[in-house]
């Protein structure tokens, strides 16, 4: 008897923390999208004007941004701008934005934009990510085809892996494994989709909205995946610690 009623406690607490976490996600979507910006460069000359290369987020003071540090290292024409997009929707504004810091071993970028400061968002201490938390991520996965709409996906932190494998033979090495290989670091590895233009966006608690980490759908893959034929459709993202340092290695406040 006594086990049955320990039990239906149990099924009872368990079905509340769940709907509680489902409960927690709208509330937390709302205050995660006014920081969610588009990154991408502007040249007046071309049709259209405006080129997405990937999302970010409003870190510290609020003048700054976190990306990933291959959204914004192409390089650009003479009169190109590199810059944010917000106001979502169609009528979409553009602000300028330049490369304050970056850390190309995580693929992680910190801007600084001009103008008005936007609301930041808050990031995790480290080591606080758990396998099996329930995370989202909100960014433009098809940039702004359809306009700038953040879009948010959902899921739970599946593994924390290795960024690099030792690839089976030497032969398999490439330059940018053995770079890597140097440098050993775990990510979070999701069961959530991310897709090309998710680049940049946060990764973050469900029930906190804190930071978490960053998807990253081009620098992981290239890494972890390359003796796979054809890349899984696994999404990964770069722990929050590394945002940390690299705003603690600015002054910047988290």
């Amino acid at each position: 008897m006594l086990n049955r009623i320990c039990l239906f406690i149990l099924s009872v607490l368990l079905m509340y923390g769940l709907n509680a976490s489902a409960q927690n996600l709208p509330l937390t979507i709302k205050q995660i999208k006014p920081s969610i910006v588009g990154v991408g460069t502007y040249l007046a000359t071309r049709r259209p004007p405006p080129l997405y290369l990937g999302t970010g987020f409003i870190v510290g003071d609020g003048y700054h941004v976190i990306t990933n540090y291959h959204v914004v290292s192409k390089k650009m024409d003479k009169k190109e701008q590199l810059g944010i997009f917000y106001s979502h929707g169609r009528n979409s504004k553009f602000r300028k934005a330049r490369v304050l810091a970056k850390d190309e071993i995580h693929d992680l970028a910190l801007l600084r934009i001009e103008g008005t400061r936007f609301p930041a968002l808050k990031i995790a201490a480290s080591g606080t990510a758990e396998e099996g938390e329930e995370i989202a991520f909100t960014g433009f996965p098809i940039g702004t085809v359809l306009g700038l709409f953040p879009v948010t996906h959902r899921g739970i932190i599946s593994a924390i892996v290795p960024v690099v494998i030792p690839a089976p033979s030497s032969s398999a090495l490439t330059i940018k494994m053995i770079k890597r290989l140097r440098n050993p670091y775990q990510v979070y590895q999701l069961d959530a989709t991310a897709y090309p233009g998710n680049s940049g966006s946060p990764m973050y608690s469900v029930k906190t909205g804190k930071v978490l980490g960053v998807i990253n759908k081009v620098f992981v893959k290239e890494t972890k995946e390359s003796v796979i034929q054809k890349p899984s459709g696994i999404t990964y993202a770069i722990p929050s610690k590394y945002i940390i340092k690299l705003l603690k290695d600015n002054k910047i406040h988290y």
